[in-house]
Protein backbone atom coordinates (compact mmCIF):
# COMPACT_ATOMS: atom_id res chain seq x y z
CA UNK A 1 0.00 0.00 0.00
CA UNK A 2 1.00 3.44 -0.78
CA UNK A 3 -0.41 6.82 0.56
CA UNK A 4 -1.93 9.33 -2.43
CA UNK A 5 -3.30 12.63 -2.32
CA UNK A 6 -6.13 12.98 -4.88
CA UNK A 7 -9.07 15.32 -5.71
CA UNK A 8 -12.44 14.30 -5.38
CA UNK A 9 -15.89 16.22 -5.15
CA UNK A 10 -18.87 15.01 -2.56
CA UNK A 11 -22.29 16.02 -2.75
CA UNK A 12 -24.13 17.19 0.14
CA UNK A 13 -27.65 17.71 0.77
CA UNK A 14 -28.69 20.77 2.58
CA UNK A 15 -30.54 20.33 5.87
CA UNK A 16 -32.08 23.82 6.66
CA UNK A 17 -33.52 24.30 2.58
CA UNK A 18 -36.31 26.72 3.78
CA UNK A 19 -33.77 28.54 6.02
CA UNK A 20 -31.11 29.41 2.96
CA UNK A 21 -33.10 29.19 -0.14
CA UNK A 22 -34.07 32.24 -0.37
CA UNK A 23 -30.18 33.95 -0.17
CA UNK A 24 -28.59 31.10 -2.38
CA UNK A 25 -31.66 32.11 -4.77
CA UNK A 26 -29.97 35.80 -4.28
CA UNK A 27 -26.37 34.62 -4.91
CA UNK A 28 -27.73 32.32 -8.03
CA UNK A 29 -29.46 35.54 -9.63
CA UNK A 30 -26.53 37.08 -8.68
CA UNK A 31 -24.21 35.25 -10.61
CA UNK A 32 -26.43 34.68 -13.67
CA UNK A 33 -26.27 38.71 -14.18
CA UNK A 34 -22.74 39.41 -13.35
CA UNK A 35 -22.49 36.87 -16.27
CA UNK A 36 -24.65 38.42 -18.42
CA UNK A 37 -22.82 41.78 -18.28
CA UNK A 38 -19.54 39.88 -18.93
CA UNK A 39 -21.27 37.79 -21.55
CA UNK A 40 -22.37 41.30 -23.15
CA UNK A 41 -19.00 43.30 -22.65
CA UNK A 42 -17.49 40.37 -24.23
CA UNK A 43 -19.18 40.12 -27.31
CA UNK A 44 -18.82 43.97 -27.71
CA UNK A 45 -14.95 43.81 -27.89
CA UNK A 46 -15.53 41.02 -29.84
CA UNK A 47 -17.39 42.74 -32.37
CA UNK A 48 -15.15 46.10 -32.52
CA UNK A 49 -11.73 44.64 -32.62
CA UNK A 50 -12.25 40.95 -32.70
CA UNK A 51 -10.95 40.18 -29.75
CA UNK A 52 -11.69 37.95 -26.30
CA UNK A 53 -10.58 39.03 -23.30
CA UNK A 54 -9.38 36.28 -20.97
CA UNK A 55 -10.98 36.48 -17.78
CA UNK A 56 -8.38 38.21 -15.77
CA UNK A 57 -8.77 41.17 -18.28
CA UNK A 58 -12.33 40.98 -17.50
CA UNK A 59 -12.42 40.80 -14.28
CA UNK A 60 -9.80 43.59 -14.17
CA UNK A 61 -12.33 45.77 -16.21
CA UNK A 62 -15.83 44.76 -14.54
CA UNK A 63 -14.16 44.78 -10.92
CA UNK A 64 -15.64 48.57 -10.43
CA UNK A 65 -18.92 47.66 -11.56
CA UNK A 66 -21.87 47.48 -9.48
CA UNK A 67 -22.74 43.98 -9.92
CA UNK A 68 -19.58 42.71 -9.19
CA UNK A 69 -20.33 42.96 -5.46
CA UNK A 70 -23.46 41.40 -5.56
CA UNK A 71 -21.02 38.02 -4.56
CA UNK A 72 -18.20 37.59 -2.43
CA UNK A 73 -14.80 38.91 -4.97
CA UNK A 74 -13.79 34.97 -5.45
CA UNK A 75 -16.55 34.41 -6.43
CA UNK A 76 -16.99 36.88 -8.89
CA UNK A 77 -14.20 35.63 -10.63
CA UNK A 78 -14.88 32.62 -11.07
CA UNK A 79 -18.50 33.31 -12.81
CA UNK A 80 -15.73 35.47 -15.48
CA UNK A 81 -13.16 32.71 -15.47
CA UNK A 82 -16.11 30.29 -16.70
CA UNK A 83 -17.39 32.74 -18.97
CA UNK A 84 -13.82 33.61 -20.46
CA UNK A 85 -13.54 29.70 -20.81
CA UNK A 86 -16.74 28.84 -22.79
CA UNK A 87 -15.91 31.43 -25.21
CA UNK A 88 -12.83 29.99 -25.79
CA UNK A 89 -13.86 26.89 -26.13
CA UNK A 90 -16.66 28.63 -28.91
CA UNK A 91 -13.83 30.01 -31.02
CA UNK A 92 -11.85 27.00 -30.84
CA UNK A 93 -14.93 25.50 -32.88
CA UNK A 94 -15.30 28.24 -34.91
CA UNK A 95 -11.58 28.15 -36.07
CA UNK A 96 -12.00 24.53 -36.82
CA UNK A 97 -15.13 25.36 -39.39
CA UNK A 98 -18.24 24.27 -36.91
CA UNK A 99 -20.51 26.69 -38.81
CA UNK A 100 -23.18 25.32 -36.45
CA UNK A 101 -21.17 26.54 -32.83
CA UNK A 102 -22.77 29.38 -31.28
CA UNK A 103 -20.87 31.63 -28.60
CA UNK A 104 -22.13 31.02 -25.10
CA UNK A 105 -25.58 32.83 -24.30
CA UNK A 106 -27.09 34.62 -21.47
CA UNK A 107 -28.47 33.14 -18.46
CA UNK A 108 -30.85 32.38 -18.57
CA UNK A 109 -33.17 34.12 -21.55
CA UNK A 110 -36.88 33.55 -20.38
CA UNK A 111 -36.47 32.55 -16.79
CA UNK A 112 -37.94 35.07 -14.38
CA UNK A 113 -35.48 34.23 -11.60
CA UNK A 114 -32.57 32.40 -13.03
CA UNK A 115 -29.77 30.33 -10.91
CA UNK A 116 -26.29 30.04 -11.69
CA UNK A 117 -23.68 27.83 -10.03
CA UNK A 118 -22.06 30.17 -7.08
CA UNK A 119 -18.13 28.86 -6.29
CA UNK A 120 -16.65 29.35 -2.92
CA UNK A 121 -12.97 29.54 -2.76
CA UNK A 122 -11.01 29.45 0.45
CA UNK A 123 -11.83 32.74 1.64
CA UNK A 124 -15.28 32.83 1.14
CA UNK A 125 -16.65 29.86 3.13
CA UNK A 126 -15.73 28.37 6.48
CA UNK A 127 -16.43 24.56 7.16
CA UNK A 128 -16.84 23.42 10.99
CA UNK A 129 -17.11 19.77 10.36
CA UNK A 130 -17.86 18.70 13.73
CA UNK A 131 -21.15 20.18 14.05
CA UNK A 132 -21.94 19.79 10.02
CA UNK A 133 -22.32 23.39 9.01
CA UNK A 134 -20.47 25.91 6.47
CA UNK A 135 -20.59 29.48 6.19
CA UNK A 136 -21.25 31.09 3.18
CA UNK A 137 -20.13 34.46 2.03
CA UNK A 138 -22.12 36.73 0.31
CA UNK A 139 -21.20 39.93 -1.44
CA UNK A 140 -21.22 43.31 -0.23
CA UNK A 141 -24.47 44.28 -2.02
CA UNK A 142 -26.15 41.76 -1.11
CA UNK A 143 -25.39 41.97 3.06
CA UNK A 144 -28.33 43.44 5.39
CA UNK A 145 -24.91 44.22 7.63
CA UNK A 146 -21.51 43.53 8.05
CA UNK A 147 -20.65 40.41 9.09
CA UNK A 148 -24.04 39.03 7.49
CA UNK A 149 -23.52 35.22 5.61
CA UNK A 150 -25.15 32.03 4.94
CA UNK A 151 -25.26 29.26 7.42
CA UNK A 152 -25.78 25.68 5.49
CA UNK A 153 -26.54 22.74 7.20
CA UNK A 154 -25.33 20.03 5.08
CA UNK A 155 -25.40 16.19 5.21
CA UNK A 156 -23.31 13.84 2.49
CA UNK A 157 -23.58 9.85 2.58
CA UNK A 158 -22.88 8.20 5.61
CA UNK A 159 -19.29 6.82 4.09
CA UNK A 160 -17.81 10.74 3.86
CA UNK A 161 -16.65 12.33 6.28
CA UNK A 162 -14.87 15.47 5.51
CA UNK A 163 -13.25 15.73 8.93
CA UNK A 164 -11.09 12.95 7.40
CA UNK A 165 -9.68 15.15 4.28
CA UNK A 166 -6.72 16.98 3.85
CA UNK A 167 -8.05 20.11 2.78
CA UNK A 168 -11.82 21.49 0.95
CA UNK A 169 -10.52 23.64 -1.65
CA UNK A 170 -13.49 24.87 -2.73
CA UNK A 171 -17.62 24.66 -1.77
CA UNK A 172 -20.19 25.22 -4.75
CA UNK A 173 -24.18 25.70 -4.30
CA UNK A 174 -25.54 24.33 -7.42
CA UNK A 175 -29.23 24.64 -8.26
CA UNK A 176 -30.49 20.45 -9.39
CA UNK A 177 -33.30 22.20 -11.40
CA UNK A 178 -35.61 21.34 -7.81
CA UNK A 179 -33.33 22.37 -5.19
CA UNK A 180 -29.78 23.82 -3.86
CA UNK A 181 -27.25 21.22 -2.90
CA UNK A 182 -23.31 21.86 -1.99
CA UNK A 183 -20.37 20.49 -3.96
CA UNK A 184 -17.38 20.30 -1.39
CA UNK A 185 -14.28 20.08 -3.51
CA UNK A 186 -11.33 18.44 -1.45
CA UNK A 187 -8.31 17.03 -1.68
CA UNK A 188 -8.06 13.29 0.22
CA UNK A 189 -5.01 11.00 1.56
CA UNK A 190 -5.67 7.53 0.40
CA UNK A 191 -4.27 4.46 0.42
CA UNK A 192 -3.65 2.90 -3.26
CA UNK A 193 -2.52 -0.53 -3.62
CA UNK A 194 0.48 -1.46 -5.73
CA UNK A 195 0.19 -2.12 -9.01
CA UNK A 196 -0.97 -5.54 -10.38
CA UNK A 197 2.09 -6.07 -12.51
CA UNK A 198 4.19 -3.87 -15.13
CA UNK A 199 3.01 -4.92 -18.32
CA UNK A 200 1.90 -1.38 -19.99
CA UNK A 201 -0.76 -0.57 -22.33
CA UNK A 202 -1.24 1.62 -24.95
CA UNK A 203 -4.56 3.50 -25.82
CA UNK A 204 -5.58 5.41 -29.27
CA UNK A 205 -8.68 7.79 -29.01
CA UNK A 206 -10.46 8.42 -32.26
CA UNK A 207 -13.88 9.69 -33.59
CA UNK A 208 -15.68 6.41 -34.72
CA UNK A 209 -13.81 4.02 -32.28
CA UNK A 210 -13.38 5.85 -29.15
CA UNK A 211 -10.62 4.21 -27.52
CA UNK A 212 -8.36 1.37 -29.22
CA UNK A 213 -6.36 -0.53 -26.44
CA UNK A 214 -3.55 -2.68 -27.27
CA UNK A 215 -1.85 -4.89 -24.93
CA UNK A 216 1.59 -6.28 -23.86
CA UNK A 217 -0.13 -10.12 -24.30
CA UNK A 218 -0.92 -9.56 -27.99
CA UNK A 219 -4.29 -8.55 -27.57
CA UNK A 220 -6.29 -5.63 -28.97
CA UNK A 221 -10.24 -4.39 -27.31
CA UNK A 222 -11.98 -2.29 -29.83
CA UNK A 223 -14.66 0.62 -28.12
CA UNK A 224 -17.33 2.12 -30.97
CA UNK A 225 -18.77 5.23 -30.23
CA UNK A 226 -22.28 3.79 -31.62
CA UNK A 227 -24.24 4.44 -28.76
CA UNK A 228 -23.46 8.16 -28.22
CA UNK A 229 -23.64 8.58 -31.85
CA UNK A 230 -27.56 6.97 -31.53
CA UNK A 231 -28.21 9.39 -28.28
CA UNK A 232 -26.60 12.53 -30.24
CA UNK A 233 -29.00 12.26 -33.28
CA UNK A 234 -32.12 10.90 -30.98
CA UNK A 235 -31.85 13.76 -29.05
CA UNK A 236 -30.56 16.62 -31.27
CA UNK A 237 -33.91 15.86 -33.25
CA UNK A 238 -35.82 16.45 -30.52
CA UNK A 239 -33.90 19.33 -29.61
CA UNK A 240 -34.10 20.85 -33.00
CA UNK A 241 -38.19 20.41 -32.89
CA UNK A 242 -38.86 22.96 -30.23
CA UNK A 243 -39.51 26.38 -30.77
CA UNK A 244 -38.19 27.79 -27.69
CA UNK A 245 -34.32 26.58 -26.97
CA UNK A 246 -34.29 27.98 -23.92
CA UNK A 247 -37.65 26.44 -22.25
CA UNK A 248 -37.47 23.59 -19.28
CA UNK A 249 -38.00 20.94 -21.88
CA UNK A 250 -35.16 21.81 -23.57
CA UNK A 251 -33.00 22.00 -20.61
CA UNK A 252 -34.18 18.74 -19.39
CA UNK A 253 -33.47 17.28 -22.86
CA UNK A 254 -29.40 18.61 -22.46
CA UNK A 255 -29.52 17.50 -19.14
CA UNK A 256 -30.35 14.13 -19.75
CA UNK A 257 -28.09 13.87 -22.83
CA UNK A 258 -25.33 14.93 -20.73
CA UNK A 259 -25.89 12.61 -17.70
CA UNK A 260 -26.19 9.23 -20.42
CA UNK A 261 -22.82 10.56 -21.71
CA UNK A 262 -20.98 11.09 -18.16
CA UNK A 263 -22.58 7.96 -17.49
CA UNK A 264 -20.67 6.33 -20.79
CA UNK A 265 -17.62 7.92 -19.87
CA UNK A 266 -17.27 6.61 -16.05
CA UNK A 267 -18.92 3.18 -17.14
CA UNK A 268 -15.49 3.04 -19.82
CA UNK A 269 -13.00 4.24 -17.74
CA UNK A 270 -14.21 1.68 -15.18
CA UNK A 271 -14.57 -0.98 -17.44
CA UNK A 272 -10.71 -0.43 -18.82
CA UNK A 273 -8.90 0.01 -15.40
CA UNK A 274 -10.83 -3.62 -14.33
CA UNK A 275 -9.29 -5.14 -17.80
CA UNK A 276 -5.89 -3.34 -16.53
CA UNK A 277 -6.21 -4.90 -13.54
CA UNK A 278 -7.46 -8.64 -14.97
CA UNK A 279 -4.01 -8.57 -17.65
CA UNK A 280 -1.46 -7.42 -14.50
CA UNK A 281 -1.14 -4.01 -16.01
CA UNK A 282 0.90 -1.41 -14.18
CA UNK A 283 1.47 1.60 -16.93
CA UNK A 284 -1.42 2.92 -19.39
CA UNK A 285 0.44 4.91 -21.94
CA UNK A 286 -2.40 7.08 -23.81
CA UNK A 287 -2.47 9.50 -26.67
CA UNK A 288 -2.19 13.28 -25.82
CA UNK A 289 -4.80 14.50 -28.68
CA UNK A 290 -3.89 18.48 -27.36
CA UNK A 291 -3.38 20.18 -30.85
CA UNK A 292 -4.64 17.47 -33.00
CA UNK A 293 -7.25 20.48 -34.09
CA UNK A 294 -3.82 21.97 -35.74
CA UNK A 295 -1.65 20.60 -38.27
CA UNK A 296 2.54 21.23 -38.11
CA UNK A 297 2.06 24.71 -39.55
CA UNK A 298 -0.42 25.59 -36.47
CA UNK A 299 -3.20 25.78 -38.59
CA UNK A 300 -6.48 23.90 -38.14
CA UNK A 301 -7.58 21.00 -39.72
CA UNK A 302 -9.97 20.30 -41.87
CA UNK A 303 -11.72 17.30 -41.49
CA UNK A 304 -14.45 17.36 -43.44
CA UNK A 305 -17.80 18.42 -42.08
CA UNK A 306 -19.09 15.21 -40.21
CA UNK A 307 -15.50 15.20 -39.35
CA UNK A 308 -15.23 18.71 -37.47
CA UNK A 309 -18.81 18.19 -35.98
CA UNK A 310 -17.47 14.54 -34.69
CA UNK A 311 -13.92 15.90 -33.32
CA UNK A 312 -16.00 18.81 -31.15
CA UNK A 313 -18.11 15.79 -29.78
CA UNK A 314 -14.32 14.49 -28.93
CA UNK A 315 -13.99 14.46 -24.52
CA UNK A 316 -10.67 14.11 -24.55
CA UNK A 317 -9.64 15.50 -21.17
CA UNK A 318 -12.38 14.37 -19.30
CA UNK A 319 -12.11 10.76 -20.11
CA UNK A 320 -8.15 10.99 -20.08
CA UNK A 321 -8.99 12.56 -16.15
CA UNK A 322 -11.83 10.17 -15.24
CA UNK A 323 -9.28 6.98 -16.42
CA UNK A 324 -6.86 8.69 -14.63
CA UNK A 325 -8.02 8.75 -11.04
CA UNK A 326 -10.50 5.14 -11.56
CA UNK A 327 -6.17 3.75 -12.47
CA UNK A 328 -4.47 5.62 -9.86
CA UNK A 329 -7.16 3.82 -7.31
CA UNK A 330 -6.00 0.55 -8.50
CA UNK A 331 -2.08 1.88 -8.50
CA UNK A 332 -1.95 1.75 -12.06
CA UNK A 333 -0.10 4.80 -13.58
CA UNK A 334 -1.21 6.86 -16.88
CA UNK A 335 0.92 8.36 -18.89
CA UNK A 336 0.16 10.81 -21.79
CA UNK A 337 2.08 10.70 -24.37
CA UNK A 338 2.79 12.16 -27.75
CA UNK A 339 1.16 10.31 -30.41
CA UNK A 340 2.46 12.31 -33.47
CA UNK A 341 3.03 9.70 -36.11
CA UNK A 342 1.52 6.89 -34.22
CA UNK A 343 -1.16 6.45 -37.27
CA UNK A 344 0.73 6.12 -40.07
CA UNK A 345 4.11 4.20 -38.26
CA UNK A 346 3.88 0.49 -38.67
CA UNK A 347 4.02 -0.54 -35.69
CA UNK A 348 6.35 -3.68 -36.46
CA UNK A 349 9.02 -2.19 -38.65
CA UNK A 350 8.85 1.23 -38.11
CA UNK A 351 8.45 2.28 -41.57
CA UNK A 352 6.14 5.92 -41.55
CA UNK A 353 4.08 6.48 -44.81
CA UNK A 354 0.95 8.55 -44.61
CA UNK A 355 -0.17 6.09 -47.73
CA UNK A 356 -0.32 3.13 -45.54
CA UNK A 357 -3.31 3.76 -44.08
CA UNK A 358 -5.15 2.77 -47.03
CA UNK A 359 -8.68 3.86 -45.25
CA UNK A 360 -9.91 4.37 -42.05
CA UNK A 361 -9.97 1.12 -40.56
CA UNK A 362 -7.02 -0.25 -42.54
CA UNK A 363 -3.28 -0.18 -42.19
CA UNK A 364 -0.90 -2.03 -44.77
CA UNK A 365 2.81 -1.67 -44.47
CA UNK A 366 4.32 -1.90 -47.90
CA UNK A 367 7.64 -2.66 -46.54
CA UNK A 368 6.85 -5.47 -44.38
CA UNK A 369 3.40 -6.50 -45.75
CA UNK A 370 2.13 -6.03 -42.13
CA UNK A 371 -2.15 -5.74 -42.71
CA UNK A 372 -3.74 -4.53 -39.24
CA UNK A 373 -6.42 -2.81 -37.95
CA UNK A 374 -5.29 0.66 -38.07
CA UNK A 375 -6.35 1.79 -35.06
CA UNK A 376 -4.77 -1.34 -33.14
CA UNK A 377 -1.77 -0.36 -35.06
CA UNK A 378 -2.12 3.25 -33.68
CA UNK A 379 -2.23 1.65 -29.89
CA UNK A 380 0.38 -0.43 -30.25
CA UNK A 381 2.83 2.33 -31.56
CA UNK A 382 1.32 4.84 -28.46
CA UNK A 383 1.97 1.39 -26.07
CA UNK A 384 5.64 1.40 -26.81
CA UNK A 385 6.26 5.37 -26.49
CA UNK A 386 7.14 5.38 -22.47
CA UNK A 387 9.22 1.87 -22.91
CA UNK A 388 12.84 1.27 -22.82
CA UNK A 389 14.18 0.72 -25.97
CA UNK A 390 15.69 -2.44 -24.34
CA UNK A 391 12.91 -3.74 -22.20
CA UNK A 392 12.19 -6.99 -24.03
CA UNK A 393 8.33 -6.06 -23.91
CA UNK A 394 9.05 -3.30 -26.85
CA UNK A 395 11.20 -6.30 -28.88
CA UNK A 396 9.76 -8.49 -31.94
CA UNK A 397 6.37 -9.92 -31.48
CA UNK A 398 4.10 -11.42 -33.75
CA UNK A 399 1.74 -9.87 -35.98
CA UNK A 400 -1.06 -11.36 -36.65
CA UNK A 401 -3.28 -10.09 -33.23
CA UNK A 402 -3.03 -6.43 -34.56
CA UNK A 403 -5.95 -7.73 -37.57
CA UNK A 404 -7.79 -9.63 -34.96
CA UNK A 405 -8.82 -7.06 -32.08
CA UNK A 406 -11.92 -7.74 -30.08
CA UNK A 407 -14.81 -5.20 -29.79
CA UNK A 408 -17.20 -4.28 -27.16
CA UNK A 409 -20.09 -2.28 -27.38
CA UNK A 410 -21.74 -0.49 -24.48
CA UNK A 411 -25.52 -1.98 -23.68
CA UNK A 412 -27.89 0.09 -22.72
CA UNK A 413 -30.43 -1.89 -20.90
CA UNK A 414 -28.20 -3.39 -18.52
CA UNK A 415 -25.28 0.04 -18.43
CA UNK A 416 -22.29 -2.15 -18.98
CA UNK A 417 -19.86 -3.03 -22.07
CA UNK A 418 -20.30 -6.68 -22.85
CA UNK A 419 -17.70 -8.48 -26.06
CA UNK A 420 -19.40 -8.46 -29.66
CA UNK A 421 -19.91 -12.08 -31.20
CA UNK A 422 -17.21 -12.32 -33.83
CA UNK A 423 -18.13 -15.07 -36.83
CA UNK A 424 -16.10 -17.93 -36.98
CA UNK A 425 -13.15 -17.38 -39.43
Amino acid sequence: MAKKVVTRTYKASIQNRSQVAGDLDALGFAASKLWNIGRWTSARIWDEIGYIPEHDELTSYLKSHERYDDLHSQSSQRVLQELAEAFRSWYGKRQNGDTRANPPGYRKRGDEHPRSTVTFKNAGFKLDTKHDHVRLSKGDNTKDYWADFILCEYQTRPDVDLGDVTSVQQVRAVWTGDEWELHFVCKRELDVPNAPGEQTTGIDLGICTFATLAYEDETAELYPLDCLKEDGYYFGKRIARSDDSTSTRVERLHRKWSNRRTHYFHTLAKHIVDRCVEKGIGQIAIGDLEGVREDEAGEAKNWGPHGNLDLHGWAFDRFTNLLTYKAEMHGIAVEQVDERRTSRTCSCCGREDDSNRVERGLYVCDKCDLVANADVNGAENIRKVPLNPADSSSGDRSNGWLAQPSVYQFDQTSGVFTPREQAAP
